[in-house]
């Protein structure tokens, strides 16, 4: 073999090489192009909000983690934020507990609730220990346990076997 038959050798298989790699790494950072994901539809209801005021203490509020009893931004949970919510953007007073909210709701079905209305779940049994706030689109928003603040789909398995009741505040 002479040295320009051994050099374009050497050639060719530099150029697989990168082409092979070029192939890996076009697959390996290919991102995820499904545009119906919950957290997209979630970022397209908030964008609906009617209220502007709702969308802003959501967004004030997401991310803050969950603290049993809290009630600021080191940490609430779930009937504290309804609480806070209802306070600062309707002028509702609600009770602090999720058990004595419930009992101040006027019950409609999920296909009546309103941007606001309050859905309660029980997790641990039949009692209320969980309320979120609806926003729309089978949207809500809540304290979770283990995210925080969060927006969450309604028709996820898990809140559709726990939702006990659903309404707006009675006046």
């Amino acid at each position: 073999m002479t040295i320009n038959q051994t050099a374009l050798k050497g050639r060719f298989k530099l150029l697989l090489l990168l082409m092979v790699l070029l192939v890996f790494s076009a697959c390996s950072t290919r991102k995820n192009t499904n545009v119906n994901t919950s957290g997209n539809r979630a970022a397209v209801v908030m964008a609906h909000l009617k209220s502007k005021p709702l969308y802003r203490f959501i967004n004030d509020w997401t991310g803050v983690r969950y603290r049993l009893g809290g009630l600021d931004k080191r940490g609430i949970d779930c009937s504290g934020f309804a609480f806070l919510l209802q306070k600062n953007i309707y002028g509702n007073e609600l009770p602090r507990r999720s058990s004595d909210q419930a009992a101040v709701i006027r019950s409609k079905s999920v296909g009546q609730l309103k941007e606001g209305d309050l859905i309660f779940f029980s997790f641990g049994g039949r009692t209320v220990d969980h309320v979120g706030v609806y926003l729309s689109d089978n949207f809500f928003v809540h304290a979770s346990t283990t995210r925080g603040v969060v927006v969450d789909d309604l028709s996820l398995p898990a809140y559709q076997r726990a939702m006990v009741k659903a309404g707006s505040i009675k006046n």
